[in-house]
Parts: C-alpha cells; structure tokens; sequence
C-alpha cells in the first residue's frame, strides 16, 4: 500500500521541471526581495497594494503605495513598460497582489507576486518601515 504522498504519482521529471521553472517567472519571495535590497541591485518596483492607511499602519521597506483599484494605464503612465513590478499584499490569506498582477499584465508590464505578503516578511524575521503612532493592527484594505 503506498503512502498518501504516493497515493498520486508524481510528476515526471521533465514535466516537473517545466512547472517549476513557470512558478518561478511568476512569483519571487520575501528573502529574494530582501537579499536584492541589502545587495543594492533593486530592478524592480516593489508596490504594496493595499489601502493607504495598511501601508501607513506599516510596509515593506522599499515600497510605494499602489491600491490595486487605482492600476491604471494612467497612474502608471510614467514607467517604462519594461519596468517589473513585484506586488504584495497581506499575505497568502488575500489575493488582492494576485488581482494587481492581471492589471499590471493586462497593461504590458512584467509583473511577479512577491509571496507571502506582510506574513511572508514578518514569519522571515525582517522588519516593516512602521510608523512610531501605529498601534493598531495591520489591515489588507485592498
């Protein structure tokens, strides 16, 4: 009898490959992003898109405020299209960063998710540009 990991044959490895390899031009991480910050090889705006007062309440060091909502043709007139847009939001529990990259791509752009959000950040241990009168919890508002 096999486990239940077996139960489901994996895939093979030629097909696993592919997959993983496609994962990887979609997503980036909190320690991929962080590990880019501290080396100073930042070629990406990074782009918390949750509502102003959560990003208030506390963001990603490096981050500008981009509510999904307001991803227009417009509003991101002034980058390049070959500009990569890495997007956050709270976390794995809210697909508001998953929302804002069909934007950005519907707009031309390059765009990967940075996984885990604001969870993702805080569980690797970095810290969030939170303002000293923030005591209240931090709210996705996407």
């Amino acid at each position: 009898m096999p486990s239940l990991v077996r139960e489901i044959p994996a895939a093979p490895s030629a097909i696993a490959l592919m997959h993983f390899s496609n994962r990887l031009t979609f997503e980036t991480d909190c320690s991929d992003v962080f590990g880019s910050q501290q080396a100073g090889e930042v070629d990406f705006v990074l782009v918390d898109v949750r509502g102003p007062l959560a990003f208030e309440r506390g963001h990603v060091p490096g981050a500008i405020n981009i509510p999904g909502r307001l991803l227009t043709a417009e509003g991101l007139a002034s980058y390049p299209k070959s500009a990569l847009f890495v997007v956050y939001c709270a976390g794995p529990h809210c697909n508001g960063a998953n929302k804002a990259a069909v934007k950005l791509a519907a707009l031309g752009y390059p765009v990967k998710e940075m996984i885990g959000g604001i969870t993702g950040w805080l569980d690797e241990g970095f810290e969030l540009n939170v303002p000293k009168t923030a005591n209240t919890p931090i709210n996705c508002a996407c």
